[in-house]
């Protein structure tokens, strides 16, 4: 009897994960390994997607407050991705291989779930824990056919920029998001949003561990920091994500 008031195992609904590149062609070159490192973290946003999206309608009212801060978390943490690519990794793409534009599809895919992200954030806002959880959900379904598209379509677009680095000219791509990525981790943003992505990434069983201890590349006491630590502060929130600090798979908090 006890075990079935447990809450429910997290289940990759109503998004599937997408898979790495590396994982579909056995390549290792540095595009496909960049194009990889995306694919998982779009699917650390996809994990949290659906832990909200599964979670929502059966918040009870003593945990609205901490789950309004893990979907804010959720929506800062997709958005500043977004900005650090359109302001620091696409200009730098375009500068390394001497052309314009190459990434332009991807912020025209941007454009289209912007909104609905706005939606979302604007609603929790005004709402607080008076929130609707039928509601979310509703607002949710009105942008994840573009959002999920857009996730699935970025990682093989940046394969598909190894045909601009030449001899004369390489694409140092890890080089450039690396440095990019960087540039979007405050202290502010460590200790209120990480979290979300980092507890939302599954590298247990995900394309047989492949990618367990690899990716985030934190090792020792940087990860224990990241995945122990300092969720911590906000513990409340983070109980909704879909992992352990250790990369598995968990139940639910509701």
């Amino acid at each position: 009897m006890a075990s079935s008031a447990l809450p429910p195992m997290y289940t990759d609904t109503p998004l599937a994960p997408i898979p790495t590149a590396k994982f579909e062609t056995g390549k290792d070159d540095p595009f496909t390994i960049e194009a990889s490192h995306m694919a998982l973290s779009h699917n650390a946003f996809i994990r949290g997607f659906n832990t909200i999206y599964q979670q929502a309608p059966r918040v009870g009212p003593a945990d609205k407050a901490d789950f309004v801060g893990y979907c804010l978390a959720w929506v800062d943490c997709v958005a500043t991705h977004h900005h650090y690519e359109e302001t620091e990794l696409f200009p730098n793409i375009d500068k390394a291989a001497g052309q314009t534009g190459l990434m332009d599809s991807a912020v025209h895919e941007h454009e289209a779930f912007q909104g609905g992200l706005e939606r979302f954030r604007n609603y929790l806002q005004d709402e607080g824990a008076g929130f609707s959880g039928a509601r979310l959900v509703s607002i949710m379904d009105e942008f994840k056919e573009p959002l999920y598209s857009h996730l699935k379509s970025e990682p093989p677009a940046i394969v598909a920029l190894a045909r601009y680095s030449t001899k004369d000219k390489p694409i140092d791509i890890l080089g450039i998001a690396d440095a990019a990525g960087k540039k979007q981790v405050t202290l502010k943003f460590m200790l209120n949003t990480l979290p979300v992505f980092f507890l939302n990434m599954e590298t247990v069983e995900f394309e047989g561990g492949m990618w367990h201890g690899v990716f985030p590349p934190l090792k020792g006491l940087a990860r224990t920091v990241m995945n122990q630590a300092i969720p911590m502060l906000h513990s409340g929130r983070w109980r909704f994500a879909s992992c352990s600090a250790d990369g598995r798979a968990k139940r639910l908090a509701v």
